[in-house]
């Protein structure tokens, strides 16, 4: 599998002609590793017979789970499934009786796997030249936020090996896995301590295609993650549209840890996301070394809490006074040797302050943190950060952070921001965090274990017969690179024009409409591209239509019902009225095709009119009485006739 960047767009974003070549990076010893995973387009769910839809009206009904960590074969527990039991969250699942049942409920066994899913992985471990197991064996895989009811995640390895090409580059292949999608987070309702989802997206299948850390660049990320897009896409049954495709990315560099990137959604950015994890390595491991100067170690970082509510009896700080107004407390704890580094920027507008911050939210549930490298600030004052020092027998050299909330609240958060200022002496800490739509990321959660997979016993293995890979191999879909070839080969699409449309959702809906009509491959690829793109960035909700609207539309065309000129008006009216038919469009904008006399008698008064202009100009006067003669004719006549007539025309007088 190879790609091509072939707008400018594109390859400026992925660092035009240094593509690959960013000698930093290679320096800094960056790994990257991709998980990418698609929703696939078959017509059940993965381990039942419901329909693969998500809904947009009200559910129809609702219930309450709370889920717990379980101990693995081998006696341990997940540090993952841990940190999320530790929220003691309840679960509202809210369920449509069309597109969920008795599985989705984890109140009944699940059915075989869908096939058709099996096969689709099989198709794209084909394209990768993966190899298929001999045998499929479902796991379970321990999840406990709520995103599924079983309280894991079913999936199993459908091949292993594997290469995408990347120019010259081969980036490995690990694994194709299938596995099913989560159910759909709504809400958080966060006075009940209650998440809220619903169970249409629970059970869709979903490939997911991970690679080795063989990518060695941001821009590299980017282009392999595109290169896999376009495959997935090649085989004509994935899902598309927005949530429909998500990213896990590994990032690690010398020195760094492995951090875990999960589910990125905007692909434009992805060798933003990568560069801006690179950086918050770099800067961790630069805060690691002033530490270390410094003399501090692990060891020196003691959870000594100190209840310093007195401080701020009379405090100024918001925050701090409806604490203590709630009869809450503050407290703080004392980080040896941290002075001045709290305030460390590690990303854009994120500090080592802001990273302790997000396991104080996240372990403790409070609302954020205060630190002395930031204060006096927000309502508090020199004199409170004096006594706070004072009290607490704070150094110098020291950084002292304190929370308010409950005595529970604030233990847990410090004894969080105590655990993380540790893995701010070793360096990078291993973890799995959440991108932020800036490229930046937060902590979502420890890093998994090995204990959180086990075998499925309720799903009975499905066999990989040759007979069922040799059918799969005879029937291979056409690459997108190859449709794209095809394209402008057989019907003469410009190389821009076809690179539009084959990496579209309309690369289908184009070959349809050119099959049943018969119509100008151009024309109906720059209205589909261009025509739409422009009506949708002028308010027009081109959103109604629908693949039906541009069938019949084209299909008027090839009848000589309507002019291509007619198309933006025939289109804005469907938009806005999508139950209409095309011929109430076509009455109502009186945009029917006039006969061909009415044509030849405009463009005869428009010529006798224009004489002396004709004479003056000779043949360039034809590109000047085009537009006069297009607007006389209201967009009720086709152009290149009226060229024709047009011509005609003023060659005779020409002649004369």
């Amino acid at each position: 599998m190879t790609c091509e960047v072939r707008n400018l767009s594109t390859f400026q974003a992925l660092g035009g002609a240094n593509l690959f070549q960013d000698d930093r990076y290679l320096e800094l010893g960056l790994m990257v590793g991709l998980e990418l995973h698609q929703q696939l387009d078959t017509q059940r769910k993965l381990f039942c017979h419901c329909p693969t839809i998500i809904q947009e009206r009200e559910p129809d009904g609702e219930f309450v789970r709370r889920l717990r960590p379980t101990q693995s074969e081998m006696g341990e527990v997940d540090p993952a499934a841990l940190f999320e039991f530790q929220k003691q969250k309840r679960f509202r699942y809210e369920y449509y009786n069309d597109s969920t049942c008795l599985v989705e409920a984890d109140e009944e066994p699940p059915h075989d796997l869908c096939e058709e899913a099996v096969d689709i992985c099989l198709t794209i471990a084909e394209f990768l030249k993966s190899r298929p197991v001999d045998e499929i064996h479902p796991m379970r895989k321990i999840v406990i936020d709520g995103s599924n009811t079983t309280g894991f995640q079913r999936t199993t390895i459908i091949a292993n090996g594997g290469e995408v090409i990347i120019g010259k580059k081969r980036v490995g292949i690990q694994t194709i896995c299938l596995e099913e999608d989560a159910a759909r987070k709504i809400a958080d309702d966060e006075k009940n301590n209650m998440r809220v989802y619903r169970l249409d997206r629970l059970g869709i299948p979903l490939v997911e295609v991970a690679t080795n850390p063989d990518i060695r660049t941001p821009t590299e990320a980017q282009e392999v993650a595109l290169a896999l897009g376009l495959l997935l896409r090649s085989t004509g049954s994935v899902k598309r549209g927005l949530g429909t495709i998500r990213q896990d990315v590994n990032v690690s560099i010398k020195g760094g840890a492995i951090t875990e990137i999960k589910g990125f959604q905007q692909l434009d950015m992805l060798s933003t996301l990568v560069s801006l994890e690179v950086q918050r390595q770099e800067k961790l491991l630069e805060i690691r070394d002033i530490l270390k100067k410094r003399g501090i170690s692990p060891k020196d970082i003691k959870p000594n809490l100190f209840d310093i509510t007195v401080v701020f009896d009379k405090s100024e700080s918001k925050v701090i006074k409806k604490s203590i107004e709630s009869n809450e407390s503050v407290y703080a704890v004392i980080l040896p040797g941290f002075a001045n580094l709290l305030g460390y920027e590690v990303q854009p507008n994120r500090r080592l302050g802001t990273e302790l911050s997000d396991y104080a939210k996240f372990w403790g549930g409070v609302g954020g943190i205060f630190h002395t490298d930031e204060l006096p600030r927000h309502g508090i004052k020199e004199s409170e950060v004096s006594s706070l020092r004072k009290l607490s027998h704070a150094k110098e050299q020291d950084a002292v952070v304190f929370v308010a909330g409950s005595k529970e609240k604030c233990r847990d958060a410090l004894e969080a921001i105590v655990e993380r200022a540790r893995e701010a002496v070793k360096g990078v800490p291993a973890e799995t965090r959440m991108p932020l739509p800036d490229g930046t990321s937060k902590y979502a959660r420890p890093r998994p274990g090995s204990s959180r997979m086990y075998p499925e016993t309720d799903v009975r293995p499905v066999k990989i017969t040759d007979s069922r890979l040799k059918k799969i191999r005879k029937n291979m879909p056409e690459t997108i690179e190859n449709r794209e070839k095809r394209f402008i080969r057989d019907y003469g699409l410009s190389p821009d024009l076809a690179y539009q449309v084959t990496r579209s959702q309309n690369i289908d809906l184009f070959e349809q409409i050119i099959k049943e009509t018969g119509v100008s491959p151009t024309m109906v690829a720059a209205t589909l591209e261009n025509t739409v793109v422009s009506l949708h960035r002028d308010q027009v909700p081109t959103e109604n239509l629908n693949d039906n609207h541009y069938l019949e539309l084209f299909n008027s065309i090839a009848n000589k019902t309507i002019s291509s000129e007619a198309i933006p008006t025939i289109l804005t009216f469907l938009a806005k009225q999508p139950k209409s038919s095309i011929e109430t469009a076509i009455e109502s904008t009186g945009l029917e095709m006039v006969t061909s006399r009415e044509v030849e008698d405009v463009i005869k008064k428009l010529v006798s009119e224009r004489m002396d202009f004709i004479r003056e100009q000779g043949e360039r006067s034809v590109g000047g009485l085009m537009g006069v003669a297009m607007k006389e004719l209201g967009g009720k006549a086709d152009g290149k006739t009226v060229r024709e007539l047009l011509t005609k025309e003023i060659q005779e007088i020409l002649n004369s």
